[in-house]
């Protein structure tokens, strides 16, 4: 007789609104072995909302999803917008057969907190070469899915259960606050030091469920490198994933950690690929090596079904995406897997960070949909502050790719390309400044990581009045984890004061327009930021906390007061 089994991996809370919630797992067939995945086993996600700010439902109503192997046995359910087929009841008349209808998950309703438990079933596949099976045919293989309440209640809870609270009412007109984690970077530790690299997510977790007296945090932005396939580096083989298996093992060891697993079951998390997902500095002029193509696929694969898969997935099978939280907007770049570098000699003039420009209207790019999109949030919503997620940091830069550093202009190239971040791309760059000035966008605000040294920064804009009261800031959250600080992320390494002599590092918008910026609260200790935004105040609070979830402190050398890496930043006013 069939029974439930826990997940695999996961649960997994995904996008979340106000009304909706997308939840993920994995299936652990036993008939998988790494993978090679069973191809006469069928998995199937059994699903159901148990309670409702802590009180069960009044109605026990359990749904199917589909765990595909093409995505590696996982799959999402999405409460308050899936539909399954159910089998409803016979055919009247003693007709044969069984009459199906679609029926609609169950809706949620804002800022409630739900309790949900999920499992996995596994059915023999009489068809194994089939690529799909019809959700009819597949419900006609299956009981009633009520069938499973019971054995839902008595999984596992640390496998099985996840817990979330909805997103606060959209489109009400009232002021409120936003809470957010953010971070990047989580280096998988060697042999006995790699239990150091879960550690952080405990304190994540007290943040996400106001432990410490402050509100707790609505979800988490992981901006990159949430694994490394490449854990030296692409040119050492040690530790380098160049299988599907290894990709899988990559992602199995890091989001079946602990305190991670524990985590991303209880608090909506979005999350975008960096480098290390792929290899070390990934541009994608490389995939012309077949080598280096079929890594490339294998990575994507792997992401797409651990990472992708859980988010917006808002354009087609694009990885970028956009999302909101209490009204405030968000867009999540890909500066990877569409960053170009085709390498006109001693130039950057055909250097794309997102994507290569459009040639017809209706084939827009990345970046048009960008700047599309903060046109419209300008337009619809005023001044609020608007988050750009880039995992490549778009301010401070490193200084040895400032603007102002001499050299012969193939030396410049190739210290700008070197940085592997924004400085190697200025066309992407200028692009998104000119819009910010010429439609006036307010209250820009560039989340970050990648660089292994948190920090801050204000970007300044001149040329003309209406530039200048424009307001933008960058905020840089990273490393997770990573035991090398003595490798990279150095604060000297980075401009600090783009005015500065030694420093200079003026950015050229159109010829009439510059920006400058100030950076600030640099630290290379292991962290995550918190991020409040405070409508009453209209400021932003950053503050970065270690893996002890105590807020991090620096300096104090040669007698003089430590400082705590927090910072208040000042926004142009904003009304709803």
């Amino acid at each position: 007789m069939s029974r439930l089994r826990p997940p695999g991996l996961g649960p997994i809370v995904g996008h979340t609104t106000d009304r909706t919630a997308r939840l993920w797992i994995r299936a652990g067939d036993p008939g998988d072995d790494g993978a090679d995945i069973a191809s006469n086993r069928r998995t199937i996600g059994v699903i159901a909302i148990t309670r409702v700010n802590g009180k069960r439902p009044s109605s026990r109503r359990v749904y199917y999803f589909r765990l595909r192997r093409e995505y590696d046995r996982t799959g999402t359910f999405t409460f308050g917008e899936d539909t399954c087929l159910s089998k409803m009841r016979e055919k009247p008349n003693g007709a044969a057969g069984v009459v199906f209808a679609e029926d609609r998950s169950v809706a949620l309703e804002p800022a409630t907190r739900y309790t949900a438990s999920v499992g996995t079933l596994t059915i023999d596949d009489p068809s194994p070469d089939e690529d799909s099976i019809e959700q009819h045919v597949l419900a006609e293989r299956l009981p009633s899915p009520r069938v499973w309440w019971d054995e839902l209640l008595a999984l596992e809870p640390s496998l099985s259960v996840a817990e979330f609270t909805t997103f606060p009412a959209e489109d009400t007109g009232v002021q409120r606050t936003l809470s957010f984690l953010v971070g990047s970077c989580r280096y998988p530790g060697l042999l006995w030091k790699a239990k150091h690299s879960d550690a952080i997510f405990g304190p994540m977790l007290d943040e996400a469920s106001g432990r410490h007296g402050r509100p707790p945090a609505q979800f988490v932005m992981m901006v990159g490198d949430q694994i490394y396939a490449d854990m030296l580096n692409r040119h050492v083989p040690i530790g380098l994933a160049d299988t599907f298996e290894e990709f899988q093992e990559r992602y199995l060891v890091a989001f079946g950690s602990p305190r991670m697993r524990a985590l991303l079951r209880k608090l909506p998390t979005y999350m975008i690929l960096d480098d290390h997902e792929i290899e070390d500095n990934w541009t994608q002029d490389r995939i012309r090596d077949a080598k280096k193509r079929r890594v490339f696929n294998l990575a994507i694969n792997a992401y797409m079904s651990y990472q992708w898969i859980h988010g917006p997935t808002r354009y087609g099978k694009r990885l970028f995406y956009d999302f909101r939280c209490a009204g405030y907007p968000f867009f999540v770049l890909d500066t990877r897997t569409q960053r170009h570098v085709d390498d006109i000699a001693h130039s950057l003039d055909d250097n794309h960070m997102l994507g290569r420009p459009s040639l017809a209207e209706d084939e827009p790019s990345q970046l048009e949909f960008l700047l599309h999109w903060l046109r419209e949030c300008q337009l619809t919503r005023g001044d609020i502050p608007k988050f750009i997620i880039s995992s490549s940091v778009f301010a401070p830069n490193p200084v040895s790719a400032r603007e102002g550093r001499e050299g012969e202009p193939e030396q410049r190239v190739k210290w700008k390309e070197d940085s592997d971040s924004w400085p190697a791309f200025p066309s992407t760059r200028k692009a998104i400044l000119k819009s910010i000035i010429d439609d006036r966008i307010q209250n820009v605000v560039f989340v970050s990581g990648d660089i292994h040294c948190s920090n801050v920064a204000e970007l300044r804009f001149s040329g003309s009045p209406a530039a200048a009261a424009l307001k933008a800031f960058s905020i840089t959250s990273s490393a997770f984890y990573w035991p090398f600080p003595f490798a990279d992320g150095e604060p000297s390494s980075f401009v600090h004061d783009s005015t500065a002599r030694e420093q200079r590092d003026t950015f050229d918008i159109d010829g009439v327009h510059a920006m400058d910026y100030r950076a600030w609260n640099f630290t290379q200790e292991d962290n995550f930021c918190r991020v409040d935004v405070d409508p009453e105040t209209q400021a932003l609070k950053v503050t970065a906390f270690d893996s002890d979830g105590r807020v991090v402190e620096e300096g104090g050398w040669f007698g003089r007061d430590s400082k705590t890496i927090e910072a208040t930043l000042e926004l142009a006013p904003w009304r709803l």
